[in-house]
């Protein structure tokens, strides 16, 4: 079972106790965090949302606030004088992934639907036969 979820602006797949590291969240260490925006699903079958699934939700728990690895920007014209170093760390958080919940509600809904319309199926097979 593993979800594509947007977090921060940017979709990750994310499966059940997954650590992963994700653009800097607002929250303390040990903080839980619930996403709603979940693009598609995967739990026995396949559910794609237009925009998003509804009803499912991916539980997280912040783990750290670290930074990445210093990325080294240099820039130079060659016979020209011109040489400029420069750095960057970008902040992240490390989550891990608690649960991804809400599949149980979809099956009670899609089991209530269903014997409506095999109700209505047979009412109109019915019909048929009565002619």
């Amino acid at each position: 079972m593993f979800a594509i979820v947007e977090i921060a602006g940017l979709q990750y797949k994310v499966e059940q106790n997954q650590k992963l590291f994700v653009n800097r969240l607002k929250g303390d260490k040990g903080t839980k965090v619930s996403f709603d925006k979940v693009l598609l699903t995967v739990n026995g079958s396949v559910t794609v949302g237009a925009p998003a699934v509804s009803g499912i939700t991916v539980d997280v728990e912040i783990l750290d606030h670290v930074q990445a690895d210093k990325v080294i920007i240099f820039k130079k014209k060659r016979r020209k004088g011109y040489a400029k170093k420069n750095g960057h760390r970008q902040s992240l958080t490390q989550i891990i992934v608690t649960g991804i919940t809400g599949f149980g509600a979809e099956k009670k809904e899609a089991k209530k639907a269903a014997p409506k319309k095999a109700a209505k199926a047979e009412v109109t097979e019915t019909s048929e036969t009565a002619e």
